[in-house]
């Protein structure tokens, strides 16, 4: 039987999807199910969080599941409510934690499901088709005055005039658009399709008949006109290769024709000697991000990559074939389609599009539609006096951001109707249902949140603070209404809160202690030895090579068992001129190699002292000498320390330590350096399962033997069979751990049962009993 986690923290974020459904939630007092001392748990919160994590089980409605499950929900229940009583619920840090997932959870719900079920529908249905469009921009500032957004309007209005009579879109473009790139492009922008362009410049482009120029648009970046060019079937994505040769449009004209030279010459190799394209692009593309990757770019679609290059790459028809070199801004391009991939199907685009859509332009429309809502089903209500009276107060500070406003001192009462009652200071602005906004509310809110913005009026400035004010206002009072209107809601809340403090209480109780506790760790393990058995093992060594040469090298090898680390060695070592005394740099150098030392155990060193023309051996030894001692005096062990004296004369005066490890590691990291599978070494004692290979080789006991099995060459040498007999703490230390993490938590439920003594209400279990 299943038994489903009951932590929070586990709860699947799909619980979320369906949330606009839920029936608004009851607030009369419900049987409870059981009582936990003096604490009722109730039985339609019990029966919400069984069916919830059981009602896909077979076994759901059985006896048996709803008794199972009930007994692991007394237990988190009182966990829960011990948790409760010693206040954890009352720390400011638990506070945050659930604040913050309220925040996430209230997302869903804040939404108008249908909305963004159509807005989702819609740009799907969009992109089966790709617009082709040039446009027009009049921009505007961001935060517009009234005569910024009336002057902008006149001009494109002006220039829709032109554009629909004889003048020419591009050449009017490539005059007045206020988009850069329209001196060059003449506002031509190609093929695109939906979720590439702002939403309302989108809608226009779909809906303007080809060869016509829209009305006026209103985006974040100012007016547009749009001129539909063409319009074609959508093309999907494609995946292509390509091999790059850089060449810019500053660059010198020699070494523009030298980039041309060489892409024709590799396109030639490729087409007409059809030489290997991986081995061309990984030694001769430019483009460093695709080289090692035989040019492989992300899929694209229309619209995501620069023009020239798309329009060439969606020109390929069959999957290998090559283009004619193609220039772009970046250089010269050989280009290879590796698959074209058409739109895919709605159910498959549907939750990447909800997730666009939620931070697309589109979904203000969504907002819009959801204030509207919250606006109809509490009876907003605005005061137009108070209103007035508002406004007037907002002077001309506010345009610097420097509006100051200081409160009443007597408590402001005002009457639902927004009336001011007797003796009071302040009038209402508004009210959402039973709850009245006052004037000083919506003041102490400019006072906040005003900023500089100069060149406006004081009126346009308070109606934009008064409609973010009035925005706020709204979904502020829907949250703080959801854990009332939606259960689904209300009970994610109560998971995610119950999840936050059994979670800190079980790593107190459990988690930490089990770990923490040496002593009562070893007395459980000691008592509970028979749980923790070795089974017959071998002890030997496993060479796993990806071919017959490899595995001989690393098995001579291996014999050694001192292998070389070259990423570790340092520097050659300088001395001050026929003397045995370290430079500064290379006491730097040295306690860096002490350091990497003194963490690794495995590590050692030898340390080869050279002499120059002119000095004697001696000096050579002095100088191995003198570093071993500086190495012993940073706490390396003299045992990991070996000296040397070069034979002959050296050019340099120097030391040159290397580095070894007495750790397979560091032969595996040595034979993999090309290839990260070449080999792997295992050493150890090897139990029944560890390994397929020695499995079939445990029964015929000490030896060497060669195995081949799966495409891999193995070397297995079994140097003892280890009879089978106890674990020690160390060896079952997981195991071990979480066995008593288990047992400490039985004793804590035991305690928690007797103080918290459970009464169940037999006649509400039998209403869940339905098989």
């Amino acid at each position: 039987m299943h038994k489903r986690i009951l932590y929070a923290g586990t709860v699947a974020v799909a619980l979320l999807a369906a949330c606009q459904a839920t029936k608004p939630t009851t607030t009369a007092k419900q049987p409870a199910i059981e009582t936990l001392g003096t604490t009722s748990v109730p039985a339609g919160e019990f029966a919400y969080v069984y069916r919830k994590n059981n009602s896909s089980a077979p076994e759901y409605g059985t006896r048996a599941s709803v008794t199972e499950y009930l007994d692991l929900y007394t237990n988190f229940k009182l966990k829960v409510l011990e948790a409760e009583q010693r206040g954890l619920d009352t720390t400011q840090a638990f506070k945050r934690e659930l604040d913050g997932y309220k925040q996430q959870l209230a997302q869903p719900y804040l939404t108008e499901k249908s909305v963004t079920d159509q807005l989702v529908r819609e740009a799907y249905d969009r992109m089966s088709k790709e617009v082709n469009a040039s446009h027009i921009l009049v921009r505007l500032p961001a935060e517009p005055t009234p005569a910024d957004t009336l002057a902008a309007y006149q001009k494109v209005m002006a220039l829709r005039q032109r554009v629909s009579g004889s003048a020419n879109f591009e050449q009017v473009a490539r005059e007045v658009s206020e988009d850069p790139s329209a001196r060059e492009n003449g506002g031509k922008l190609g093929y695109f399709t939906a979720m590439q362009m702002v939403y309302p410049f989108e809608t226009a482009a779909f809906k303007t008949p080809v060869g016509q120029v829209s009305q006026p648009v209103r985006t974040r970046f100012g007016y547009h006109l749009i001129k539909v060019n063409d319009v074609q079937p959508a093309q999907g994505e494609i995946k292509v290769a390509h091999l790059m040769i850089r060449a810019t449009p500053n660059m010198p004209k020699a070494d523009s024709v030298t980039a041309k030279k060489k892409i024709d010459e590799l396109y030639n190799r490729l087409t007409q000697r059809k030489e290997n394209w991986e081995k061309l692009v990984a030694q001769f593309s430019e483009d460093a991000g695709s080289a090692a990757n035989g040019g492989e770019l992300p899929p694209f679609g229309t619209g995501r990559m620069i023009p020239s290059f798309e329009e060439v790459a969606f020109k390929l028809q069959t999957p290998g074939q090559i283009s004619a070199p193609v220039q772009t801004p970046y250089g010269w391009h050989v280009i290879k389609l590796i698959e074209k991939q058409p739109v895919p199907t709605f159910e498959a685009m549907e939750p990447t599009l909800k997730s666009k859509v939620a931070k697309d332009s589109r979904s203000e429309l969504n907002k819009t539609a959801f204030l509207k809502r919250v606006r109809t089903e509490n009876n907003f209500r605005e005061f137009a006096a108070g209103k007035a009276e508002a406004f007037a107060r907002i002077d001309t500070s506010v345009i610097n951001g420097r509006f100051k406003y200081t409160a009443p001192v007597n408590p402001i009462k005002v009457s639902k109707s927004g009336k001011k009652q007797s003796g009071v200071a302040e009038s209402g602005l508004f009210a959402i249902k039973d709850k009245a906004y006052t004037v000083a509310d919506f003041l102490t809110y400019v006072q906040q949140n005003q900023r500089p913005r100069p060149g406006a009026e004081p009126k346009f400035v308070a109606q934009q603070l008064y409609d973010q004010y009035v925005e706020q206002s709204l979904t502020d009072f829907e949250k703080n209404n959801l854990e009332n209107k939606y259960e689904d809601y209300r009970m994610l809340v109560k998971e995610y809160r119950d999840g936050i403090l059994l979670f800190q209480l079980m790593d107190e109780k459990v988690w930490s202690k089990a770990i923490e506790d040496s002593v009562g760790l070893q007395k459980y393990f000691t008592e509970n030895q028979a749980k923790y058995q070795w089974e017959t093992r071998v002890q030997g060594t496993v060479i796993s090579a990806a071919s017959p040469t490899i595995l001989t090298q690393a098995r001579q090898q291996l014999r050694g068992g001192r292998y070389a680390v070259p990423r570790l060695a340092p520097q050659p070592i300088s001395f001050t001129a026929n003397t045995d005394k370290i430079t500064k740099s290379s006491s730097l150098t040295l306690d860096n190699l002490a350091t990497a030392m003194q963490a690794d155990s495995a590590l050692s060193v030898t340390l080869t002292g050279r002499f120059k023309k002119g000095e004697t051996a001696a000096i050579a030894q002095r100088r191995a000498a003198a570093v071993a001692t500086y190495l012993t005096g940073k706490g390396v062990p003299a045992g990991r320390i070996k000296q040397t004296t070069q034979a002959k004369v050296s050019s340099a005066n120097t030391l040159t330590p290397a580095v070894f490890s007495s750790n397979t590691a560091a032969l595996e990291e040595q034979l993999n350096a090309q290839n990260p599978l070449s080999v792997q070494i295992t050493q150890k004692a090897f139990a029944k399962g560890d390994n397929k290979v020695v499995d079939d080789l445990i029964s015929r006991g000490p030896g060497s033997y060669d195995v081949q099995k799966d495409g891999r060459y193995y070397s297995v040498v079994i140097d003892k069979v280890l009879p089978a007999g106890p674990k020690t703490l160390a060896e079952a230390r997981g195991l071990a751990t979480s066995d008593y993490q288990n047992y400490l938590e039985k004793e804590w439920i035991t305690q928690l049962r007797g103080k918290h003594p459970v009464q169940i209400n037999t006649a509400e279990v039998d209403k869940l009993v339905t098989k």
